[in-house]
């Protein structure tokens, strides 16, 4: 059986908006205003073309189209789109890059032990 992934299902921050804090998800996540800060997702983070995400992005896959000031810890593959631009560190275990990505830090192949290790332990469920 497939996983479809509900449009209900994906947290959203949308263009024009400003968020600043810590951002965690069992879902997919996409950006497309500004965010500062940490995002954690078990599933797929989109960064949009006029995003910008000033901070570190731990989760499953990423898809980046936008700019991106911090650090990724992937355990699957992170895309980096043409046109968007990268200064940090990436901690991931695949990379696919489009020509005319722009990417300034240090790359670092990870096995998923290692991410498992740096993502810690699975956030404690929410107060209900």
């Amino acid at each position: 059986m497939e996983n479809t992934v509900s449009v209900n299902d994906v947290s959203r921050i949308s263009a024009g908006s400003l968020f600043k804090g810590e951002i965690q998800s069992p879902n997919d996540i996409r950006i497309d205003g500004t965010f500062e800060g940490k995002v954690i997702s078990k599933g797929r983070v989109v960064v949009g073309e006029k995003a910008i995400v000033i901070g570190d992005i731990i989760c499953q896959n990423v898809d980046l189209c936008g700019s991106m000031k911090g650090n990724f810890f992937v355990k699957d593959t992170l895309t980096l789109k043409s046109g968007c631009t990268v200064d940090g560190d990436l901690h991931i275990k695949r990379l696919q890059v489009e020509l005319g990505a722009r990417f300034n830090g240090n790359c670092r192949m990870i096995t998923e032990a290692e991410f498992d290790k740096i993502a810690g332990a699975p956030a404690p469920a929410p107060v209900k």
